[in-house]
């Protein structure tokens, strides 16, 4: 599981409503050869596919992520999950309690939490989570249901409590202020339209990489 987050990453969050008119296995594909560290299946919203539609799609995606060697993350669906054998599940404080997730997907699978305060962060330190995602740090158009911005003072805040917790930035984050989420502390950064939208997608990602030394340098 450490391994995950054995250094700093770009972990990219799609479904196939984020593909807009392209084809989002093809935009996953060219995010796994450019170079993201993990991938998490987030099919939610307007137009989400269902039922043997969203088998097939999720399928398809794991195949992709495990010829790359990439950790394939569902998000909120553990009967999906559980379905694929998936290497893990993220959960948002709305989905159900991390700690009833935990022990639906058993020891030895990756549990993400999204938390928005270091109260949250805590608890979810408690229930097992093997990560966090904290934010929005910046304003996003991504999800429609997201809260306030927090800036980047959140992920300071957890990785100052909780120094070992792995926190991952998410929420309007972009190569030009990425560096600001790195020089928080945060262990990864999450990304979706700056990467489903990016008209070169391995450019992208290396961008996202260059990054990481800016921001460790400040």
């Amino acid at each position: 599981m450490s391994k995950l987050f054995s250094k700093p990453g770009v972990y990219f969050i799609m479904g196939s409503q984020n593909a807009v008119e392209r084809d989002p296995l093809e935009i996953l594909e060219a995010a796994l050869a450019g170079g993201i560290s993990c991938f998490q299946l987030r099919e939610k919203g307007a137009g989400a596919l269902t039922g043997q539609q969203l088998l097939n799609f999720a399928v398809e995606c794991q195949r992709l992520c495990r010829e790359y060697k990439v950790p394939f993350i569902v998000n909120d669906d553990v009967e999906l999950a559980r379905a694929l054998d998936a290497d893990g599940i993220h959960i948002g404080q709305e989905d159900m309690e991390a700690n009833a997730a935990r022990r639906l997907v058993g020891p030895d699978k990756i549990l993400g939490v999204s938390v928005h305060s270091l109260e949250e962060a805590g608890k979810a330190l408690l229930s097992g989570a093997d990560y966090v995602g904290m934010g929005p740090v910046f304003g996003t158009q991504s999800k429609a249901d997201a809260k306030s911005p927090a800036g980047i003072s959140g992920i300071m805040a957890v990785k100052s409590r909780y120094p070992r917790l792995p926190v991952i930035g998410i929420g309007g984050i972009t190569p030009d202020n990425a560096g600001q989420v790195w020089s928080a502390g945060a262990d990864g950064v999450a990304v979706i339209s700056a990467i489903a939208q990016a008209k070169n997608i391995p450019l992208q990602i290396r961008q996202f990489n260059e990054t990481i030394k800016a921001g460790a340098e400040k």
